[in-house]
């Protein structure tokens, strides 16, 4: 099973295209566990609170793993959640940072932040995107792992990101 996370800065096109590439290549995502959790809070999140999200993604993907064809995609994954905790309470569980070394995604895809800001009551910092951005692919290149970064507009992004993905399911032929 390949498994492919769309990362990134807020209002990037993270669920469309984690959506759109499921679609395409005919098998499930993961969808993001935060906006649910959030959207049910009624308070302002605590860091407990993104532990609680951080579990309860890990729990979505594991379920999505038993219904996925050969490739999963992840609207979001435990950077994410390392990002956001340390930017809102200045650093991350210890836990937490153990699950992301462990993560095996085959690829991430970075989501520019060339797309136009779409305000949303769960969206927390339109003017610090493109720090955010830059914050995502330091982490991405000290963490190792491959990583494509996505920028354009929507039909072009997707074009680019199935680009990518056809070339890890060309590399890894004997899953097709």
């Amino acid at each position: 099973m390949l498994r492919v996370a769309i990362t990134g800065p807020e209002s990037t096109g993270k669920s469309t295209m984690a959506g759109q590439l499921a679609q395409h290549y005919g098998t499930v995502w993961v969808p993001e566990y935060a906006r649910t959790y959030v959207g049910n809070l009624g308070r302002p999140y605590t860091l407990a609170d993104i532990e609680a999200i951080a579990r309860g993604q890990l729990a979505l993907e594991e379920q999505a793993r038993l219904q996925a064809r050969d490739i999963l995609f992840a609207d979001t994954d435990l950077l994410v959640l390392k990002v956001w905790s340390e930017h809102a309470f200045g650093h991350c569980p210890a836990w937490m940072l153990e699950q992301l070394k462990r993560q095996d995604y085959n690829l991430c895809l970075l989501m520019g932040v060339d797309l136009p800001w779409e305000p949303d009551p769960q969206r927390e910092h339109p003017h610090l995107r493109q720090f955010f951005y830059d914050w995502y692919k330091r982490e991405l290149q000290a963490m190792g792992v491959p990583f494509a970064e996505i920028h354009g507009q929507h039909a072009e992004r997707l074009q680019r990101a199935r680009q990518h993905v056809d070339a890890l399911l060309d590399n890894n032929i004997h899953l097709k």
